[in-house]
């Protein structure tokens, strides 16, 4: 006969045999004297505390977290169910967190090269001995040639406090924080060239009729509350419009994807515009009301016809129509996203300036599912290093009398020439903090070059980089984990919904592990004995935290106590745009000899035999920061060069095969990788996720797994107007291996 065994049956057929067991052997058991202690498995929860104030720092999108802790040591991160920005949610990135903190390649102790600079070999040194080595060096540079004899370049909360010390404080004024400016910057300088305000993220996606990207690829880019927002407008039938030459994760998600030629969205977007224009499907309201120099720009831009944008885009010119009516059907709740990471080619400022124009011509500000303006909470006490004016004829972009609309801090080219040629003056003392330059900036030989000049050059990390074996002196600083030198602040992540506000400061979740300090601590240590000990502003990192709360009536054991987040109700973003102008046409960049309207500059385009080289994210990764994390790696090991499968069956190439590049300068990745065979591309491009390829050796994980994108961006495009780099203007070549 069949038995018809089910879980519920053998469960139950279970239950009866062990209550058939004699009591004698239960009680012959329990007499004998052994106690087994039951199995915890590392990954339970059981025994652990819940620590709360957590801020991430594996991206800088900075979620709010908790963790669960044993022992002192970090099991597991989640998000903080108090949070109203990430709320429970973390991505891979944040849960990867924990082996990221105990990566036994993490800097432990204060180091001293005592071998060359890129072949270093490292001798562990006392605090003392460390901290004086480095103030003696900076101060003999200072009394010498003054403080724009050094040069600092920082990245992310960890960098801050010192970036300010050395800014404010000792007046250096050459900072380069590429975060920023090669990241955001121009975005935000061209934002405000064109509405006063500089747009972040904060497009209202969520309650958007129309979403539009160029270039944005929210689904690899992954920041929690960011991608909810979007997701959400889409669930709510918010039609996506994607431009991008590549087949990326939100061009799958796309209504109409716009397979562009790189480097032309400025004359898409301008052709919209005309479109828009000529047939008056425009917010003609909103233009009347707010605008300023309209009729010059609808002049200006005249000649961009549907059909010369076509052929120079190449697109259909049906397809431009559809995006503009599209938009025009759905005004003013288009989401016109600004991006993130906008230096491509070289002529980004102007791209941008456009998208903010475009913005306008819709009346897409200040209403529902448009660009907003930010409404976190007030009142924090800024704490900061006193300001002394920099040198006169010191800052280098007033020197060159150029790229007038540069962000703050110093354009790295400038600052790398400077450095390199010692004209208009020398700077021959470098200190990195938390930024990978070998991994960001264009053009490592010049970077090394810049380096190999330093009298001295000391490196503030977590971990080993590419950079940090150019160092002197290397400094462990305390992971995100293990401080609070941070207060995050904002707004619920769904605007439509009732207004709330919070503030978030980090707080430790374990204590730092062998000798790492807090950066706040290293940077008082210098200042001290720089002889600036009378202008530190906060003795510590908790000292520093309480007096920016205390404006508020808040303290980090007032938040602790609530949970690690203080919520509070919130403002509207929507309706306050009384004071808005829209500056179609901007006589302030005329007057400085750039274009006053957006203009498009063509680029150029790849020689015969090259395909362009462009990059971008992987969710698993935040470029090279997370390089060495085996959480991470064990997910996504390299990075396969995507190939347009046309493309590939000409090169006779085939998914899995392996390969290297050569660029257009004739250098040769040192490293390889796979292909990716996709019709997802074009023809002319070919595509990396950035952060693969370091040459490191101290980061066994990362070390020489993937190519280096960085290290074939050998030609130089500088965006006139901000004077950042445009990093995908070069061009390359395939060549198998096996």
């Amino acid at each position: 006969m069949a038995t018809n065994l089910t879980r519920r049956n053998f469960l139950k057929a279970a239950s009866i045999a062990a209550a058939s067991v004699p009591l004698s052997q239960v009680t012959a058991k329990a007499q004998s004297g052994v106690v087994k202690a039951p199995l915890v498995s590392p990954g339970s929860f059981k025994n652990t505390q819940t620590a709360v104030g957590g801020v991430c720092e594996m991206c800088f999108w900075r979620c709010q977290l908790v963790g669960k802790v044993r022992d002192g040591r970090l099991i597991k991160l989640e998000g903080n169910p108090k949070s109203i920005d990430n709320g429970e949610a973390i991505c891979a990135r944040g849960n990867a967190g924990v082996a990221m903190l105990y990566d036994p390649d993490r800097l432990k102790y204060p180091l001293k090269n005592v071998g060359e600079r890129g072949a270093p070999k490292w001798q562990r040194i006392s605090w003392e001995e460390a901290l004086d080595t480095c103030a003696t060096k900076l101060k003999t540079i200072i009394d010498r040639d003054g403080a724009k004899g050094l040069c600092f370049f920082g990245h992310g909360s960890h960098a801050k406090y010192l970036m300010d010390f050395l800014e404010r404080t000792v007046s250096t004024p050459n900072i380069s924080e590429a975060s920023f400016f090669q990241c955001r910057g121009v975005r935000d300088t061209a934002y405000l060239a064109t509405l006063d305000i500089a747009p972040d993220e904060n497009v209202d996606m969520a309650n958007a009729k129309v979403i539009f990207f160029t270039g944005t690829h929210i689904g690899e880019n992954i920041h929690l509350s960011h991608a909810k927002n979007y997701l959400r407008g889409l669930e709510q039938g918010a039609k996506l419009i994607v431009v991008d030459p590549r087949y990326s994760a939100s061009a799958a998600k796309s209504h109409i994807w716009v397979q562009i030629r790189p480097g032309t969205d400025t004359a898409f977007v301008l052709a919209i515009m005309n479109y828009l224009i000529q047939n008056k499907k425009y917010n003609a309201d909103f233009v009347e009301e707010h605008g300023e120099g309209f009729a010059e720009m609808a002049k200006g831009i005249r000649e961009w016809t549907l059909e010369k944008a076509a052929e120079e885009c190449d697109v259909p010119a049906s397809q431009i129509k559809e995006v503009a009516d599209l938009m025009a059907a759905n005004m003013p709740h288009v989401a016109i996203h600004p991006g993130r990471h906008t230096t491509w080619y070289g002529n980004d400022f102007q791209r941008c300036r456009a998208l903010a124009c475009l913005t306008g011509l819709l009346g897409a500000i200040g209403c529902k599912g448009g660009l907003v303006l930010p409404k976190g909470p007030k009142g924090l006490t800024r704490i900061n290093w006193p300001y002394v004016p920099h040198e006169e004829d010191s800052v280098l972009r007033d020197v060159a009398d150029e790229h007038h609309f540069s962000p703050p801090g110093t354009p790295t080219e400038l600052l790398r020439d400077a450095a390199i040629s010692g004209k208009p003056y020398p700077i021959k003392g470098a200190v990195i903090c938390g930024q990978n330059i070998m991994q960001c900036m264009p053009n490592q030989e010049k970077t090394i070059k810049m380096l190999k000049q330093m009298e001295f050059v000391l490196c503030v990390d977590i971990m080993p980089t590419d950079s940090t074996m150019y160092a002197d002196i290397l400094l462990p600083d305390c992971s995100y984990l293990e401080k609070s030198d941070f207060i995050k602040t904002g707004q619920q992540w769904d605007l439509g919904k009732d207004p709330q506000q919070y503030i978030a400061p980090r707080m430790p979740l374990v204590a730092p592990g062998f000798e790492r300090k807090d950066s706040i601590w290293i940077t008082n240590e210098l200042a001290k004995r720089m002889g600036y000990g009378d202008k530190i502003p906060a003795q510590n990192q908790e000292e520093l935290a309480d007096k920016a709360l205390a404006g508020v009536n808040l303290s980090l054991a007032k938040i602790k106590a609530e949970g690690g987040i203080h919520v509070q109700p919130g403002v509207s973003p929507y309706d306050d745009i009384d004071d808005l102008t829209v500056h179609f046409y901007n006589e302030d960049m005329e007057d400085e000899g750039y274009p006053p309207i957006p203009t498009y500059v063509p680029i150029e385009q790849p020689p015969q035999g090259f395909v362009r080289l462009v990059y971008g994210r992987t969710p698993l990764h935040t470029f090279n920061r997370t390089a060495n994390n085996p959480w991470l790696v064990n997910e996504a090991k390299t990075n396969p060069l995507w190939v347009n499968d046309k493309l590939a069956a000409r090169l006779g190439l085939k998914e899995g095969d392996t390969i290297k590049l050569t660029n257009q300068d004739g250098v040769t990745s040192p490293t390889t990788t796979t292909v990716k065979v996709t019709p997802g591309i074009r023809e002319d491009v070919v595509y990396l996720y950035h952060g693969y390829g370091t040459k490191n050796p101290e980061m066994t994980q990362a070390v020489n797994r993937g190519i280096d994108d960085n290290s074939l961006i050998t030609k130089i495009a500088v965006d006139p107007e901000s004077g950042a780099h445009g990093m995908r203007n070069n061009f390359v070549k395939i060549v198998k291996v096996s």
